[in-house]
């Protein structure tokens, strides 16, 4: 430990830190949010049940880390409905052709 008297900090001097403000174009893709979207639409499309799974994971971790309320929050809320849309189909819909269903 060091003496107060050798400590060369001066807190007089020290500034708090305060982040710059980021234009909501200039701020980074939300790449998970797209991968939501492009496994919703597989999930219902080619009615892929893993796919749909796998987009709900993706809406929630896009969720979590949104920073852009407006934009992100539509493209989170159609990649949900694409994956809720195909869980139903898959679930509760007709079987697809050349399939059983248990």
């Amino acid at each position: 430990m060091s003496s107060p008297v050798n400590d060369p900090r001066q807190p007089s001097a020290a500034k708090r830190y305060v982040p710059s403000a980021v234009p909501p174009q200039d701020l980074p893709v939300d790449y998970s949010g797209l991968i939501a979207v492009v496994f919703g639409i597989a999930g219902v499309m080619f009615r892929y049940k893993l796919c749909s799974w796998v987009a709900i994971i993706f809406c929630a971790q896009s969720l979590v880390n949104m920073k852009n309320l407006e934009n992100d929050l539509k493209q989170i809320s159609m990649a949900m409905m694409f994956a809720i849309m195909g869980l139903v189909t898959n679930y509760f819909g007709p079987a697809r052709p050349g399939t059983q269903k248990i």
